[in-house]
């Protein structure tokens, strides 16, 4: 486990973010719902921005309000419905609404590996408060069968230059700090590959602050395995070529990843 030392401390327990973005996604949402309810960890919001679902979404949400104000260990739980302009103006807004110390976007069909994962995390860091928190992520299914770990595997030390190689730390195993994540939106130039953009400036904005990353050594999510970008596989490597063009110049690009144009999904 390496810490690298932020510019500063906090005494504060540390708040996550768990942010949520659904649209009609009942055959989903349960199971996210339930590994964010599960946590024994206190400072925890649940920030989920739906897209105005038609379907019975919302249902499942209020039911978990309801279970929430008898919870054992309650949690922070705020639900926004609206029509949105597509995933990532879901995701703008909650970057607008968190009030966590670090945000974790967890979409409907994902989870947290375990119930003690945010507990964990938060004991690691201490009074620390690194850029970002990062770790691994398995796959699961659609039946939340375990199908093995991802296949990129992040380093022991992340900075933005990590990214060159590919997006070796999973979005849904990303904990950005609110000083970064407050001042930087998805670019809705993108649309299947905003979030590798993203991290990579988050990344670029927390060194140019002086602060550090921390590699928590553990499983952060189960990622289920039939996303968006899967789907779309090609052009989502088309758009991450034109985003790592940007970032790292035209010849580090195609010495380094024209093997994207060619492997198969």
């Amino acid at each position: 486990m390496q810490t690298e030392n932020p510019p500063s401390s906090e005494t504060e327990p540390v708040k996550f973010t768990i942010a949520t973005v659904t649209f009609n996604a009942t055959k989903l949402i349960e199971r996210t719902i339930k590994s964010v309810e599960s946590q024994d960890y206190p400072h925890v919001e649940h920030l989920i921005v739906d897209g105005n679902s038609r379907d019975n979404t919302l249902e499942h949400i209020h039911h978990y309000q309801e279970r929430n104000s008898i919870a054992s260990v309650p949690h922070e739980i705020v639900c926004l419905s609206e029509p949105d302009e597509g995933l990532y103006d879901a995701m703008n807004k909650a970057l607008q609404m968190a009030t966590g110390d670090y945000i974790l976007f967890l979409n409907a069909g994902d989870k947290l590996h375990s119930a003690t994962l945010l507990s964990e995390l938060a004991a690691q860091i201490g009074e620390e408060r690194p850029a970002v928190i990062f770790g691994y992520t398995d796959l699961v299914d659609a039946d939340e069968k375990y199908i093995g770990p991802r296949r990129l595997s992040p380093p022991e030390r992340l900075t933005w230059k990590s990214f060159k190689h590919g997006m070796l730390v999973c979005h849904q195993a990303f904990f950005a700090h609110k000083d970064l994540y407050r001042a930087t939106t998805y670019d809705m130039n993108y649309r299947f590959s905003a979030d590798f953009d993203w991290c990579i400036r988050i990344l670029k904005k927390g060194e140019a602050k002086k602060m550090g990353t921390h590699h928590a050594q553990c499983v952060i999510s189960d990622y289920l395995n039939e996303g968006m970008t899967t789907q779309n596989h090609k052009k989502s490597l088309l758009e991450r070529f034109r985003i790592m063009w940007r970032h790292y110049g035209g010849l580090s690009t195609v010495g380094h990843h024209l093997w994207f144009f060619v492997r198969k999904p």
